[in-house]
């Protein structure tokens, strides 16, 4: 079964780390996701860019809206994902305690699935 790691940060961690430290902890994510994709359970990873560069859409009775970052309403991102494919959720679980970023932010787990469900 597949399950999604969502990285859920909050929206100024990074401008706070700074460079070089965000450099680091790339580092430690990178060695993450090689390991995942080595035991084969990585199916995608990703980072996401900063709110601040993100533009949200809308569609509604034909017409769109556009409204650029940052969001101030959010004191939240998704920062990244990990998309594995792993037997049970206790595997997805404790992969995601393995997550470095479960240091510095929020890892959500969720099974992949019809949104009907």
């Amino acid at each position: 079964m597949s399950y999604m790691l969502l990285i859920i940060e909050p929206t100024g961690q990074r401008q706070e780390r700074g460079r070089e430290m965000g450099e680091q902890v790339y580092e430690r994510m990178l060695r993450f996701t090689a390991d995942l994709q080595e035991r084969g359970l990585l199916e995608a990873s990703n980072s996401l860019a900063s709110t601040d560069r993100a533009v949200r859409l809308q569609l509604r009775e034909g017409r769109q809206r556009l409204v650029d970052g940052p969001f101030a309403e959010a004191k939240e991102m998704v920062g990244g994902f990990f998309l594995l494919n792993c037997e049970t959720k206790a595997e997805a679980l404790a992969i995601a305690a393995s997550c470095p970023a479960a240091e510095w932010a929020t890892v959500e787990v969720r099974g992949v699935g019809p949104c009907y469900e």
